[in-house]
C-alpha cells in the first residue's frame, strides 16, 4: 500500500533528520512541525541508569546493565520493530558495517537494540533478531546482539538519559524519530554518537576502541585513534591536524636529537683518539 502525501512528507523529514550532521547539544536547528521534539541532545560523559528493566527476545526479564561487562563497549540503538522505513534503513546500514568489522561479537563489543514502542512484544523482538542475524551471518552475534522491549517508563528513562527524542504522530500512525547509534563505555557512560543510516567499519571500530579506552582492538587501532578525532559534521573519524603536527614535531625533535647525539659521540671519540696519539709513549 503506497504512502499518502502526508506520510511521504514525514518520511522525507525523518530521512533528512537521519542524514543531517550531528549537532552539539547547545545548537538548536529549526524543524518542521511534524518533527517537533524529535532530536538528539548529546549527553557525552553522562551515565545511563543500568537498573532499568526490559524483556529480551526470549521473554526473559533483564536489566540493561546485564549487557555491560568489563572492557566491553556497548552500541545502543533505539528503534521500533514495526517501523515502516527509517529503522530498517538504519539497521541495514549497521549490518553492512558490522559484516566487515574485525572485532568479536559478545567479546569485544555488545549491541543492544531497544524498542521505544511499549506496545511491541518480545515475540516481535525475536522475529526481528532472527531476520537480522540471518542477514548478518557472523559468529557470536546470537549472544552479542540483544533485542529488547519494555514498558513506557523504562523506555522513556533510557531515551532521556541519552538525549534521544521521539514521538507518536497521529496523522501518519507511526513514530517520528532520529537515526543514531549511541556508543557507551563498559560502565554505561555515553562516549560517542554515530548519526545516519550508513556506518563504515572503520568508524564502528574506532568508536568501540575509544569507548573501551583502548582495551579492545590492536595497538595500531590505539595509535590511529590517537591521531584521529571524530568529525561530527562528516560522521566519521578524521585525521586531526593539530595532533598530527604534534606527532611530526615529536618525530622531528627525536631525529634532530639523534643526529646531534651522533655528532657529539663522534667528536668525543675523535678528541679521545687525538689525546692518545699525543700522549708520550
Amino acid at each position: 500500500m503506497g504512502l499518502s502525501f502526508q506520510n511521504k512528507i514525514i518520511a522525507v523529514g525523518m530521512l533528512l533528520l537521519a542524514l543531517a550532521p550531528a549537532a552539539r547539544s547547545e545548537r538548536v536547528e529549526p524543524a518542521p512541525p511534524a518533527l517537533s521534539g524529535v532530536t538528539v541532545t548529546e549527553k557525552l560523559g553522562q551515565k545511563i541508569p543500568l537498573d532499568l528493566e526490559f524483556t529480551d527476545e526470549e521473554g526473559h526479564k533483564v536489566k540493561i546493565g546485564d549487557y555491560f561487562k568489563k572492557d566491553r563497549p556497548v552500541m545502543l540503538t533505539l528503534n521500533y520493530y514495526q517501523c515502516p522505513m527509517l529503522c530498517t534503513l538504519q539497521l541495514n546500514g549497521l549490518i553492512k558495517g558490522l559484516q566487515d568489522l574485525d572485532l568479536d561479537f559478545g567479546a569485544d563489543f555488545q549491541i543492544v537494540t531497544v524498542s521505544f514502542d511499549p506496545g511491541e512484544t518480545w515475540k516481535m523482538a525475536r522475529l526481528k533478531k532472527q531476520t537480522y542475524l540471518k542477514e548478518l551471518g557472523r559468529a557470536g552475534a546470537e549472544s552479542g546482539w540483544a533485542f529488547l522491549t519494555g514498558r513506557s517508563q523504562p523506555i522513556k528513562t533510557l531515551a532521556d538519559s541519552v538525549g534521544y527524542g521521539y514521538r507518536w504522530d497521529d496523522a501518519t500512525q507511526q513514530y517520528v524519530h532520529p537515526a543514531v547509534v549511541m556508543v557507551l563505555t563498559p560502565d554505561g557512560t555515553v562516549s560517542r554518537y554515530l548519526y545516519g543510516i550508513e556506518f563504515d567499519q572503520k568508524t564502528l571500530r574506532l568508536a568501540a576502541v575509544e569507548a573501551a579506552d583502548g582495551k579492545v582492538g590492536s595497538t595500531l587501532d590505539r595509535f590511529i585513534l590517537f591521531c584521529f578525532q571524530y568529525n561530527a559534521e562528516e560522521g566519521k573519524y578524521a585525521v586531526s591536524a593539530r595532533i598530527l603536527m604534534k606527532v611530526f614535531g615529536a618525530i622531528w625533535a627525536i631525529i634532530i636529537a639523534s643526529v646531534l647525539f651522533t655528532f657529539w659521540r663522534m667528536e668525543r671519540n675523535r678528541t679521545r683518539d687525538k689525546r692518545r696519539e699525543e700522549a708520550p709513549a
